[in-house]
């Protein structure tokens, strides 16, 4: 989990109280431990420092500093004055950087190899990681398994093949979800691996006091588990279930026997069916212990009397002066205007291919590319040769040609 330290910028009044434990992450905050500064420097988020480590040093990231860590050594339990935490060494330098990357890149191989051992051993778990410190004397190595595994001869293989101090750590499946990390069903990054650090059981009750169906593909997150929010608005269910009358199930009535089938605490609602029917009836807790009072008097009502649920959304009050332009326009208005305009493009283009553009007297191209006629053919149509009608000689006669017209359908 990220936090801000607000209070980092505020002087205290008194310097020697200020908490001199800070929280240093590892393995890209799959691990956070506290550890006390025992040396004169100050330490701010995001540094690297060196720790003590088992029979050397480890490497790691600052993430906590100041009065916040006092409040999270509060929430786990644990002593400021623990003498037993471990000392910050030293400010991490350019030599700890370098041995904690080398030592790092043989992590994925020393994985690979454990799991090729596991398994030829015929042991009933599996390696979900290995964590090498950075100076390259111990790994941990963290498994899941379902039952006790006898790791003995295994750790005696490890130590042979690694050359380092072996430690066997058993986790869940909801701490390997954590270090590997991903994007949930609802958008957001897994809560295990951001901020959420206790877990806690989860069973399909949750899911039926919130009305959910028991559809284990939809409720199950990457860990194969229950997913840990539906206990996040459990407690909001079941006060709100409580002004709901108790042993409901069923009411007798004139047409038979309806049973429950929901609960609707928004609208502070019951659903009921009747047999022989699909119809859903939806009562309001009044009515539902009036009619268990009357079914405990050997009265049976001749209906359920159901309420009237709109599931239409209400209409908005339109404001004076304002007009929903978009409303307006419907999907039929926008087709007719699309065929009207290809109607007049197809148009347009049928007149230029056929009047107006035989005015060239070098003789322009008809709608099909082929020259036209030599002659002009002033006003007529193209020489297209495929044309049946072919163009009128001009009258032969002593009187000079008329003025040609001028040249409307010329093409610019």
């Amino acid at each position: 989990m990220n936090v801000h330290d607000w209070l980092v910028n505020i002087p205290f009044s008194d310097p020697d109280s200020d908490c001199r434990i800070i929280e240093v992450s590892f393995n890209r905050g799959s691990r956070k431990e506290f550890y006390r500064n025992a040396t004169t420097h100050l330490f701010e988020k995001g540094d690297c420092v060196s720790v003590e480590g088992v029979s050397g040093f480890d490497v790691g990231e600052v993430t906590m500093t100041g009065e916040l860590v006092r409040l999270q050594l509060k929430k786990k339990g644990v002593e400021e004055k623990n003498p037993d935490l471990k000392k910050v060494l030293r400010r991490a330098s350019e030599r700890d950087l370098e041995m904690m990357q080398q030592n790092k890149a043989r992590e994925r191989e020393a994985l690979i190899k454990s799991r090729a051992i596991a398994r030829k051993l015929k042991l009933e778990m599996k390696m979900s990681e290995v964590e090498i410190q950075a100076d390259g004397r111990k790994a941990t190595f963290f498994y899941i398994a379902d039952d006790r595994v006898d790791f003995r001869e295994l750790i005696k293989l490890y130590a042979g093949e690694f050359r380092l101090k072996v430690e066997m750590r058993q986790i869940g499946a909801r701490q390997e979800a954590a270090k590997v990390g991903g994007i949930g069903s609802c958008g957001r990054e897994l809560c295990c691996s951001t901020w959420l650090s206790d877990f806690k059981s989860v069973n399909t009750t949750a899911a039926r006091y919130q009305n959910l169906s028991i559809n284990q593909s939809k409720l199950s997150g990457q860990c194969g588990r229950l997913k840990c929010c539906l206990n996040y608005e459990l407690d909001t269910y079941l006060d709100a279930l409580q002004n709901f009358p108790d042993n409901a199930e069923t009411l007798q009535v004139a047409k038979g026997t309806a049973s429950l089938i929901k609960k609707d605490i928004f609208k502070n609602l019951m659903w009921y069916v009747l047999p022989d029917s699909n119809k859903q009836y939806p009562l309001t807790i009044e009515r539902v212990r009036k009619i268990r009072q009357m079914n405990l008097q050997n009265n049976i009502p001749e209906g359920l009397d159901p309420v009237e649920v709109s599931t239409g959304k209400p209409k908005e009050e339109v404001e004076s002066g304002f007009v929903d332009l978009v409303g307006q326009i419907s999907l039929k208005t926008l087709e007719k205007a699309d065929r009207k305009k290809k109607h007049g493009h197809h148009k347009h283009h049928s007149q230029h291919g056929r009047g107006g553009n035989a005015d060239n007297a070098g003789g322009g191209r008809g709608k099909e590319g082929q020259p036209e006629n030599a002659g002009g053919n002033r006003g007529g149509r193209g020489a297209n040769p495929g044309n049946a009608n072919p163009p009128r000689e001009p009258k032969k006669s002593g009187a000079p040609p008329s003025a040609p017209p001028p040249d409307k359908g010329k093409r610019r």
